[in-house]
């Protein structure tokens, strides 16, 4: 069910949605970014995580695979701030709904939409310079098998880069943080830490691995985004969701939950 009635103004919404901290999506009409997200904020996880990728990986007319790129958002995103060619590639978005999306955006020339399965890619080894993955990466990566057979994707020296919903510390032994036992589900087992992820790349062979960090206060911008979209999204479904995890966020205070970057380049 929906109901596409805004609750509030586009002039307030992009008040509330401003962040000193991501000035590029700042720019974005705050109601097409509700209207077609899929999770946490995309644009601002990708505006985090894209100048750890660097000017190489990301330079005008790089190739750039954006892996579960959902409604493809951050393909937009990265056709229009980095004048990248850009595969936005997808398994629940058919590729026909995201073309009308990135022709509306003006980018139909330089973003791709595919329908693709994670362990299925129909790419050659060797076809892009970048990947990205944003709030995608933790429902098919943490296999430790998967890292390599992404990465061949990559030119030799090419970077991935993703961002995922996190935790600060590894839980030890089979339980979920105590404190958020009322909210887990068993889905959120891919949640992981900086230094679990940074492991188990390292361990693949597959890549050296430049960074794997935590977004400081990245669940206050989880939360905030989560109070918007209880309010403003379009789709029941998506309200509900909002508010279940934005009452676990604000029950956390940021003691477990967040969000980690991994950056690994590609061995020769």
């Amino acid at each position: 069910m929906q109901d596409i009635t805004p609750r509030t103004s586009n002039e307030d919404l992009t008040k509330r949605l401003t962040h000193p901290r991501y000035p590029r999506s700042n720019s974005y009409d705050p109601r097409w970014v509700v209207e077609n997200q899929m999770g946490p904020n995309a644009l601002w996880l990708l505006e985090w995580l894209a100048p750890s990728l660097g000017l190489e990986a990301l330079r005008p007319g790089a190739r750039v695979l954006d892996l579960g790129c959902g409604r493809a958002m951050t393909s937009v995103f990265l056709a229009r701030e980095y004048d990248a060619q850009v595969t936005a590639a997808d398994l629940w978005i058919k590729p026909d709904d995201n073309a009308g999306r990135i022709a509306e955006a003006g980018f139909a020339d330089r973003v791709q939409p595919v329908h693709a399965e994670a362990h299925d890619l129909p790419f050659a080894e060797g076809s892009f310079d970048a990947i990205v993955s944003v709030d995608a990466y933790q429902y098919f990566g943490t296999d430790d098998l998967y890292l390599p057979t992404l990465t061949r994707l990559l030119r030799p020296g090419g970077r991935i880069g993703v961002v995922v919903p996190a935790l600060r510390e590894e839980p030890q032994g089979l339980e979920p943080p105590e404190h958020l036992e009322p909210w887990w589900e068993p889905g959120y087992g891919c949640f992981h830490s900086a230094d679990w992820s940074r492991r188990q790349w390292t361990r693949s062979g597959a890549v050296e691995v430049e960074a794997a960090d935590w977004l400081d206060d990245g669940w206050r911008d989880w939360l905030l985004w989560c109070e918007v979209i209880a309010e403003e999204s379009p789709e029941e479904w998506h309200r509900t969701m909002a508010r279940q995890v934005g009452e676990m966020l604000r029950h956390d205070e940021g003691r477990a939950l967040g969000f980690v970057r991994l950056v690994g380049r590609r061995k020769p």
